[in-house]
């Protein structure tokens, strides 16, 4: 018993010290050189703080972008996911409640041109970004209750078009938070 016993305790005060220790302070270190130094990349307008440029946010104005719909209600210590599927009554009824909110708001929009993204929480609760295409869709409203041309619109939608990395990894994305901010930096 002796000769298993103390090299499992002398393993144990190892990993102990290197996954307690040593492994939180390398990310803690490399989190340093991450956008927001590892606090979280911030995004500012008017020299104030308004949110994370990770974090989803609800935007429910006509004026502004709105966000990917959220199970967890947009709150970060309930980033979660909802476990209703496509056969799920209350599910539909919900997704049906979105569509029809979001054509009451974008009347020139056909129910087939709504992204699916618009209408479906997101897996985490929280999801920052939409397609291209989910924000180009809302582009006749905010142009029209803004008062601006929708051709500045899709350029300022382009302009805040994340490209994959490296050209490889996931689709293009655009950040709802940071073009919203963006959207009311034209009017200065």
């Amino acid at each position: 018993m002796k000769t298993y016993l103390l090299p499992s305790v002398k393993i144990t005060i190892i990993l102990l010290v290197i996954l307690s220790g040593l492994y939180p302070l390398v990310i803690a270190g490399i989190g340093k050189f991450t956008p927001g130094h590892g606090d979280g990349e911030t995004i500012e307008y008017k020299g104030r703080v308004v949110g994370y440029a990770n974090e989803g946010q609800k935007f429910t104005k006509d004026k502004y972008f709105w966000s990917r719909p959220s199970a967890a209600n947009y709150q970060a210590d309930a980033g979660v996911g909802s476990n209703k599927g496509p056969s799920n009554a209350d599910y539909l009824k919900d997704v049906k409640a979105r569509i029809d909110t979001f054509l009451k708001h974008n009347p020139d929009v056909k129910r087939e041109e709504i992204p699916a993204e618009l209408v479906t929480a997101s897996g985490s609760g929280l999801d920052p970004d939409l397609s291209p295409a989910g924000a180009k869709v809302q582009v006749p409203r905010v142009a029209k209750v803004r008062d601006i041309p929708a051709a500045q619109v899709y350029k300022l939608i382009d302009d805040n078009t994340e490209q994959p990395l490296l050209g490889l990894f996931g689709p293009p994305k655009v950040n709802v938070l940071k073009l919203n901010v963006a959207l009311e930096e034209l009017k200065k």
